[in-house]
């Protein structure tokens, strides 16, 4: 203890801590494995719970003891020299003994030693853990009684909202507090300073739980945690430790967004439309071009507050490594959210889901086909920016629609949903650019709007192996089957060798519809940058055609092609009219840089396979580690059944690591 000094403060069992508070304040708790679900009762304290502040660990500790029925005090606060605290202990208000008084009529003892306690410290800059606790009383505690106590005659009220009287709507208030806490013993009163705003959001404080849900997470996340020991979760706590988000994910998914987490994609389709399960996904795309989950979340409402936490959690469980790019729905919270959390990332928003709306949003309309139809070219098929302003502004004149609000809000995202603004960045095919690209969600056909909490956690683990599956034999598929060319390209030939199939049968498209496109005409040369005009007959409404001309530019000392469709980065990989560029030049290999590395077939992956399906690779350390620590753990399960098995289990594991011993020291 060179530089902490001993309860700086006055303490003791007589002694009052005194010490300001918020009230009702953005409290975070990360409750991670050894976290304790309750559903909506206040959480019992629990070693290893988390909070933002010290004043949040005695909100908590306090919203607790009034409802069991006791009232709590500060014992001790342990200072440094620099007198930042960095450790606490609060007890029970009937801890300790009073000292003997010395006035002429003593106070009667109303102490009786009570255990009861918490001591947490403080981790870092913006965590305090509980490091200890007793919940054992000594004395009769009853919910009943809580509200006698000075402590919780302190505590902010929260959350509150004027009453609706004879039909008239009040807007809901929420008022905030802060509060000077005060020991029990103390006859002194806390000044309040009170401030309230308007909040028009429903508020949804905690998650909405039914019989046996909590238990279900619990089990799930115990379970988990024993076959995978890097599974990791998080939870957030309301101020009365209710559950009101929550957050997992396992170290499959950890480790393979070192390799797929340029892009991802954010589902909240089961918030946005109510389902039984507010789910939240994080979803990447791997090599195959497969959906790769990366994360899930539950939340209780749909609140920058509750949007923010998840990302955060995400984030810090992704070793705080940001995606490139990000695609989320069309909604205002979420666009905050996310520019708080991901400020350097490209936000994207789904295309595809805001095209669904069309007939929600426009179906009323006398000219709707047409509108549609109009829409539809203008969103998809313009291929530079101004080609896009001038088909708008025509929709807008034609139809009479310049004060529709929704197309104006779809408008003013238009740098963030629109194909053609988006062709500076890097999307690995997870973005829509044709009327026919459809996103579907990783649990299609495990979870509807119906399914409740209880059968999803059952399904879930049958949607991942499933996807865990598709991708082992997408693999076996690629490095063992033999690719059945449909033409002896060079440019095929090469990716032959590199890509996986799934990647090469895309490719494979473009190849087929170069020879489709007119010979690329030169019409503008700069030194080393040659611009060309590459004619294609492309399907732009129902079976009608049209010939449109894609200019590319072909920079021949940097072997650089750029089309203006801007296929590569929004699929990644060559458009045909590049392709027929550098074929028109000569060009017999596609430029390494125009090769990914997240398309290859052996991109050396450290992450844990399904072993079932594909097999164990014995020389990767994460592979061997995986399997055999899955083979203990079924030995213990079958060892703690009896005595005799128990017995037999530890007989044969001392003979194993007997052995492994001798082949340590043989030559290998």
């Amino acid at each position: 203890m060179d530089d902490v000094s001993l309860n700086s403060e006055p303490v003791g069992d007589d002694d009052a801590d005194e010490f300001e508070m918020e009230g009702d304040c953005a409290m975070t708790e990360f409750v991670g494995r050894t976290g304790i679900i309750k559903g909506e009762n206040p959480l019992p304290p629990a070693v290893g719970m988390e909070f933002e502040s010290y004043e949040n660990v005695y909100y908590f500790y306090n919203c607790y003891a009034k409802e069991q029925g006791f009232g709590v005090r500060v014992s001790n606060t342990w200072y440094r020299k620099s007198k930042e605290r960095y450790r606490g202990k609060l007890s029970c208000s009937s801890a300790g003994f009073k000292k003997k008084s010395e006035a002429n009529r003593p106070r009667p003892e109303t102490r009786t030693g009570c255990p009861a306690m918490i001591k947490f410290r403080l981790m870092d800059s913006k965590r305090w853990r509980i490091i200890e606790v007793e919940l054992e009383h000594n004395h009769l505690i009853t919910p009943k009684s809580g509200k006698f106590y000075k402590s919780h005659k302190q505590q902010g009220v929260g959350t509150k909202r004027i009453l609706q009287l004879d039909g008239n709507e009040e807007v809901p208030k929420v008022r905030l507090f802060r509060t000077v806490v005060i020991d029990a013993e103390d006859n002194g009163s806390g000044d309040v300073e009170e401030g309230e705003f308007s909040n028009n959001i429903d508020y949804c404080n905690h998650l909405k739980l039914k019989e046996g849900d909590s238990q279900a997470l619990l089990n799930y996340f115990s379970c988990s945690q024993l076959l995978d020991p890097n599974f990791f979760y998080v939870v957030d706590l309301n101020e009365k430790g209710c559950l009101r988000n929550l957050f997992w994910t396992d170290a499959r998914a950890r480790v393979a967004y070192g390799y797929f987490g340029d892009v991802i994609s954010i589902d909240t389709t089961c918030l946005t439309q109510k389902y039984e399960v507010p789910l939240v996904s994080f979803v990447g795309v791997n090599h195959h071009g497969q959906s790769l989950l990366l994360g899930c979340g539950l939340l209780a409402g749909e609140t920058i507050e509750s949007y923010t936490w998840l990302f955060r959690a995400w984030l810090t469980c992704m070793l705080g490594r940001p995606p490139q790019a990000v695609i989320t729905d069309q909604c205002t919270v979420l666009q905050t959210a996310v520019a708080d959390v991901f400020p350097r990332a490209s936000h994207c928003l789904c295309l595809s889901s805001i095209m669904q709306r069309v007939p929600e949003k426009l179906g009323g309309f006398f000219e709707y086909e047409s509108i549609q139809a109009t829409l539809t070219r203008t969103v998809y098929y313009s291929l530079r920016s101004e080609e896009f302003e001038a088909a708008w502004e025509d929709m807008m004149q034609r139809h009479g629609l310049r004060d529709h609000k929704w197309l104006q809000a779809l408008y003013e995202d238009r740098k963030r949903c629109i194909p053609v603004y988006l062709k500076e960045t890097f999307l690995a095919g997870m973005f829509p650019i044709q009327p026919s690209d459809v996103v579907s969600s990783c649990f299609e056909g495990y979870l509807d709007k119906r399914t409740p909490l209880k059968e999803f956690l059952d399904k879930y683990d049958q949607a991942v192996r499933a996807k865990y599956q598709l991708e082992a034999l997408a693999d076996m598929e690629s490095r063992n089957s033999s690719y059945m060319l449909k033409s002896r390209s060079y440019f095929q030939l090469q990716l032959l060798k590199v890509y996986t199939n799934s990647i090469l049968r895309m490719f494979e498209r473009e190849l087929e519809g170069m020879y489709s496109c007119l010979s690329p005409r030169q019409v503008n040369a700069d030194g080393p940058v040659s611009t060309y005009i590459v004619k294609e007959q492309v399907e732009v409404e129902g079976n009608r055609r049209e010939t449109r001309d894609y200019e590319v530019l072909y920079n021949a000392t940097e072997m650089e092609v750029l089309c203006v469709c801007g296929l590569f980065n929004l699929k990644g990989y060559l458009c045909r009219h590049a392709l027929s560029v550098l074929n028109h030049n000569g060009v017999e290999e596609i430029p390494p840089q125009y090769i990914l590395s997240r398309w290859r077939k052996d991109i050396p992956r450290s992450y844990i396979l399904d072993h079932s399906s594909s097999g164990i690779d014995s020389n990767n350390p994460v592979h061997r580690y995986d399997h055999l620590y899955k083979c203990v753990v079924e030995v213990v399960e079958e060892g703690r059944k009896s005595q005799d098995r128990y017995k037999f289990a530890v007989k044969a594991l001392d003979e194993i690591l007997s052995k492994l011993h001798l082949v340590e020291g043989q030559p290998m």
